[in-house]
């Protein structure tokens, strides 16, 4: 076994050591939108399920050079964004919306999505993903960084209203092999789904 300590790497190994550990990591894909009505998409694989009462998730915004994101700044103003579940058949143009563009142009515009309007928050989604969480923004939190810098923007959501594809949804479970789920790895690489298997939780004596 290997022993290190993260003061003796730089940051980028750091980087390239978790995303290369926490794997498969799922891909939080975020619409927000900006003052002047710019709605700015992105994807972000730090992302996770915070609480299920109240239904809460978190979306990690990492920072450069201490400049916060577009995501995160229109989340703060807005509070509210729009979380969908990243899949085989939209893999391919959410990764486009990685590309860094100015704030005043929307990511959407390198992509063929549509979008559509929201019931509960004013920001649009994108109707092409078959999962989707619209949320508001129920807490965030500056976190990391060196030199005085802040490293990111931990963006707690709560969902305020769920869609789903009604051919996922059935009996009330959702069924994952239908939704073909993608997840990255470290790099430029992702997983599918792939194989899965069942074991039981114990039960107390």
């Amino acid at each position: 076994m290997i022993s290190i300590t993260p003061e003796s790497m730089s940051q980028r190994e750091n980087y390239k050591f978790l995303t290369g550990s926490i794997i498969p990591r799922p891909i939080a894909f975020v619409t927000t939108q900006s003052d002047e009505g710019v709605v700015n998409a992105a994807p972000f694989s730090y992302f996770n399920i915070v609480s299920a009462n109240p239904p809460l998730i978190s979306v990690s915004v990492q920072r450069k050079n201490g400049a916060m994101k577009d995501t995160a700044r229109n989340a703060l103003k807005l509070k509210e964004f729009v979380v969908h579940i990243v899949d085989e058949d939209i893999v391919a143009d959410v990764n486009e919306t990685a590309a860094e563009l100015p704030a005043d142009e929307s990511e959407l515009s390198r992509t063929n999505f549509t979008l559509v309007k929201s019931e509960r928050i004013a920001v649009p989604a994108v109707k092409e993903a078959k999962i989707r969480f619209e949320c508001k923004l129920e807490e965030a939190i500056q976190l990391g960084g060196q030199s005085g810098e802040v490293g990111c923007d931990l963006l707690i959501g709560k969902i305020v209203c769920y869609h789903i594809e009604p051919s996922l949804y059935q009996a009330g479970r959702i069924n994952a092999e239908a939704l073909k789920p993608v997840a990255r790895l470290a790099g430029n690489y992702y997983s599918k789904l792939g194989q899965t298997f069942e074991i039981k939780r114990p039960t107390s004596l």
